[in-house]
């Protein structure tokens, strides 16, 4: 369970000796397959002896005798049911969702530097206990993406522009993430922009987030109170230092504004800058996933000064990639002055991927302290199994234990006790075929004091689905 898979991607229009494709920002691709869609490169199948059946030719539709004008179709349909017992930690029914996912894209290349992409998508609901849905999780119809973008090379450097609706995710793993978890994507309203050389590369961007509403693709709006702007960087190290790797070094410096962000009893403004190293790849038989960032700003008139380290590394028992991994999450999160004034410590991760420290979205990376040894392995050919256990405290007694949404856990901030929680995690996935798999997840949250004496209670959690994508 890192955070990061290292499997091997490709990118949707790559040129010669450029920038490599797994670190240029646009998620991982597994199997050929991404969360972006728009990520993933078809082309082989203008050569009909490649393709294997009809979806295969959904896969690259020419419309012109050289192949530069083709149409890509995708699409996904995933069925799930989660059940949690003391749903918000609190004594109570358990909880069912039976959930639906499905979603249809098209990709136009207009030649070989112009494409548009569309996306749908639909989230269903039904169970027990459901309380109110949200908008990600309950949803007839939504335009979940939709963009024009534009690219070229200049002087050997590879650029580009995107503009529209569109994921992203181009930093760390548990700062920005299209969010897979929910049946719909968390996506962005605006501009991209980079340039990218053969060993380093630069991406700007200014969004939108997007405001989804749930009576139809009308009510999908960018919300003009959350804008998140940037810069990403990379760099690659050469391959022969520390005795033959593949590592990344990505510096990037971000500015989110809030027009309500909540802290402790308070609804305000706030305007958080993000000034961050991120490191990662492979070295010999080890993987490593580092970030250190430190987060500046004001809100409502108060200094922000805050940091989140999240240091993942695993080591491979073995030279095959299928080899069992063993490794560990160290994390650190700052916390403090949301109840008692002065110097808001509070880190956040804006965007980040909310199931790392909790399938149950009972944890983030905000007052939070957490180590979590791991251990993945592979049976009956391609059976992956990756087992968890997570210890979890707070940085300062003196501020609350937060939830994945970023709010408090109701009177946390009135206990004294820093422990809160240790947490069990077993995830399986079995890939019948590179479209089709089906997974199994289970947690086991037992509340430690800091919830306990607040009124809060274990929970258990438990998942499964199946997922069919072409």
């Amino acid at each position: 369970m890192t955070a990061k898979d290292q499997a091997p991607p490709s990118a949707a229009a790559p040129i010669a000796d450029g920038y490599p494709t797994e670190a240029l920002g646009e998620g991982v691709t597994a199997g050929g397959y991404n969360q972006s869609r728009w990520a993933e490169d078809w082309t082989r199948y203008r050569h009909p002896k490649k393709r294997d059946d009809f979806l295969d030719r959904l896969k690259f539709i020419p419309f012109d005798a050289d192949g530069d004008i083709y149409l890509t179709l995708s699409g996904e349909l995933r069925l799930r049911v989660n059940q949690t017992t003391n749903p918000n930690l609190r004594e109570t029914e358990a909880q069912r969702q039976d959930i639906n996912r499905i979603v249809g894209g098209a990709d136009l290349h207009l030649g070989k530097h112009v494409r548009v992409f569309g996306e749908l998508a639909h989230g269903g609901l039904g169970g027990v206990n459901l309380g109110t849905p949200a908008a990600t999780l309950k949803n007839d119809l939504v335009v979940q993406q939709s963009f024009v973008d534009v690219t070229g090379t200049v002087a050997d450097v590879d650029v580009g522009v995107r503009y529209g609706r569109q994921t992203f995710a181009d930093g760390p793993n548990l700062m920005v993430v299209p969010r897979d978890n929910n049946t719909i994507f968390f996506v962005y309203n605006g501009v991209r922009a980079w340039a990218r050389s053969n060993k380093v590369r630069a991406d700007i961007f200014d969004y939108y987030t997007t405001r989804l509403g749930v009576q139809g693709t009308g009510d999908d709006i960018s919300d003009k109170g959350r804008r998140f702007s940037g810069v990403s960087t990379g760099i690659v190290l050469p391959k022969d230092w520390f005795g033959g790797s593949k590592i990344y070094v990505d510096p990037f410096v971000w500015r989110l504004r809030n027009d309500a962000a909540v802290w402790g009893r308070t609804t305000a403004r706030e305007v958080r800058n993000f000034y961050g190293l991120h490191v990662w790849g492979d070295a010999g038989p080890v993987n490593l996933d580092w970030t250190v960032n430190y987060q500046g700003g004001d809100y409502n008139g108060r200094p922000i000064e805050a940091w989140l380290l999240l240091m993942a590394q695993t080591y491979r028992l073995g030279k095959d990639r299928a080899a069992p991994r063993i490794g560990v999450h160290v994390d650190y999160a700052s916390g403090g002055g949301s109840y008692d004034g002065g110097k808001l410590r509070t880190s956040l991760a804006p965007f980040g991927n909310n199931i790392y420290y909790s399938y149950q979205l009972f944890a983030t990376p905000t007052n939070l302290i957490a180590v979590a040894p791991n251990y993945t392995f592979t049976a009956l050919g391609k059976l992956r199994i990756s087992a968890e256990y997570q210890f979890s405290w707070r940085d300062t007694v003196r501020d609350a234990v937060y939830r994945a949404n970023g709010s408090a856990f109701a009177g946390t901030q009135n206990v004294t006790s820093r422990k809160i929680a240790d947490t069990a995690r077993l995830q399986v996935v079995y890939p019948i075929t590179p479209r089709l798999s089906i997974t199994g997840r289970y947690e086991h949250l037992s509340a430690g004091p800091a919830l306990t004496r607040a009124g809060y209670a274990s929970s258990d959690f438990l998942a499964g689905w199946i997922s069919f994508r072409f």
